[in-house]
């Protein structure tokens, strides 16, 4: 094809390698924010943690996990909704 080796990975490998790791990549992506509440590790947990002093301030356990659940919602179903553009983006330029 007459390219270099930098312009065959940008060109031929790169694309077919992004079309084909991009949904594993996005259900790992929506797990770590899902798991991130149990296992505390990125910020978003500080989300739980605040949820956890709003609790104790007042007593309010079921609306407060409620919202919280409903911002982890929020948040996963960006990065599915990202992910799936991408996916569409990449499908139409092959």
């Amino acid at each position: 094809l007459g390219l270099s080796t930098w312009q065959g990975y940008g060109r031929v490998i790169l694309p077919q390698a992004v079309r084909r790791i991009l949904p594993p990549l996005t259900s790992i992506a929506v797990n770590l924010v899902k798991d991130s509440a149990l296992v505390s590790t990125i910020a978003i947990a500080e989300l739980t943690k605040q949820g956890q002093i709003i609790i104790s301030e007042t007593y309010l356990t079921f609306e407060i996990w409620f919202t919280v659940a409903a911002i982890y919602l929020c948040i996963t179903l960006a990065v599915s909704f990202a992910a799936n553009l991408l996916e569409r983006k990449l499908r139409i330029a092959a």
